[in-house]
């Protein structure tokens, strides 16, 4: 099979010859400028997904529905990431990576704008779920533009970085996105967002290399993605895997409050913690799968098991829960890991396969939510979050068996 140039950043000028020489410096300084306007397209986009959560009683009460109906919105718009990561992810697959991910910004600010004057509820679910289309693929193309523009060694780290863009979002976007929507209504937080991809719009064009599609790309290359049975594998890892962090954050603000003793003033700051706790696994968990990236998986998985069950033991009291909640946070790291697998085994179907990641880790923020749901209706308790949590991390660690396995049979065969 032929390699991918998006997997060869060694063959491609930009890489260093050397680690102190010229040539060094400028593709260092190259691969910073790109992932500063990718992670700001990575932030609008994270600030957009995440600061409809705070907005619902506000967005129900000016729309005229429940809360719960109200919260269909943000089932529309992860519809639309599973939806569009592989649609796009297909049907562009033969344009220049720098135009497409301009592009697939672009749609998400008019998505944004749109959502700010949808005039009712209808209106604004199909804003939402259009909104969503370009999430996957805009963030599996970054994610290859940016490993390709890395040196040898250091392509995980690359992704991290355009990563922290999504994760910092919860940290810094989403509480100025909430503010505003709160102080000015909750269509200016929209209206922020879309300026935001606006401006990454601006930053794409000025400080991404205009990299082209790989020789031959097309639609029905990037469908060969799906007869790759390690595709589905490492997808399967993250849908399930991944999973355990939604069961618990999903219901994180009832658990606080009524099983922690957390006060309402304080949830936000217990919040922050998990914020803090995504963005350090993100930048922790990319430095590790530099160094091997199934050890990483598997290591993360297991890590996911202790911290997720651990959740179920500290939520009884505040401190420890506010520690178990950024600990939850950490779990993130598996992200760049995962990422990174589907560029090594999808050959040349890479744009779709790394779109699939995002489609992969909004099944697993529906499972996880579903699942823990489950759980709390079944009459087991808030904290039984946590142990679905770490069920769902074991049935990922088992996915990832199967995976070591399938990559090795080749070699034994």
């Amino acid at each position: 099979m032929t390699t991918s140039p998006l997997r060869s950043p060694q063959d491609l000028t930009l890489a260093p010859s050397a680690p102190s020489s010229p040539s060094s410096t400028a593709a260092n300084a190259t691969l910073m400028r790109a992932v500063l306007a990718l992670g700001v397209g990575g932030f609008s986009i994270g600030t957009g997904e995440f600061v409809i959560m705070g907005l619902l009683p506000e967005v129900a009460r000016d729309i005229d529905v429940t809360i719960p109906q109200a919260g269909h919105l943000i089932s529309a718009y992860a519809l639309g990431v599973v939806i569009g990561a592989p649609l796009l992810a297909v049907l562009a697959a033969g344009w220049g990576r720098r135009a497409l991910l301009i592009a697939l910004m672009g749609a998400y600010a008019v998505g944004n704008f749109a959502s700010a004057l949808a005039p009712g509820y209808l209106s604004l679910n199909l804003m939402r779920f259009f909104t969503g289309l370009p999430h996957g693929t805009y963030f599996g193309v970054a994610a290859l533009v940016a490993a390709t523009l890395a040196p040898p060694g250091r392509r995980a780290q690359a992704v991290g970085l355009v990563m922290l863009g999504l994760t910092g979002a919860t940290l810094v976007g989403v509480p100025i996105a909430a503010m505003l929507g709160q102080q000015l209504g909750w269509r200016a937080a929209f209206v922020f967002v879309g300026l935001i991809a606006v401006l990454a719009m601006v930053l794409l064009r000025r400080c991404v290399p205009d990299l082209p599609a790989a020789a031959g790309a097309g639609p029905l290359r990037e469908l060969q993605a799906l007869r790759n049975k390690h595709v589905w594998l490492t997808l399967g890892i993250g849908a399930i895997g991944f999973g355990g962090m939604f069961s618990v954050f999903s219901y994180i603000k009832p658990t606080l409050t009524e099983v922690a003793g957390v006060s309402l003033h304080g949830v936000p700051f217990v919040l922050a913690l998990f914020g803090l706790g995504m963005v350090g696994g993100n930048l922790v968990g990319a430095r590790l799968a530099d160094k091997s990236v199934m050890r990483t998986i598997g290591g993360l998985l297991l890590w996911s098991v202790l911290v997720l069950g651990g959740f179920v033991f500290a939520a009884q009291h505040a401190l420890t829960a506010a520690i178990a909640t950024f600990l939850v946070g950490t779990i993130v790291a598996i992200g760049p890991a995962l990422q990174i697998r589907l560029m090594d085994v999808a050959g040349e179907a890479q744009t779709l396969a790394a779109a699939l990641n995002h489609s992969a880790f909004n099944t697993a923020n529906a499972l996880g939510a579903w699942l823990g749901g489950v759980a709390i209706s079944a009459g087991l308790g808030w904290t039984s979050t946590g142990w679905v949590g770490a069920l769902l991390a074991m049935a990922g660690f088992g996915v990832f068996w199967l995976a070591l396995a399938a990559s090795r049979a080749p070699a034994s065969s």
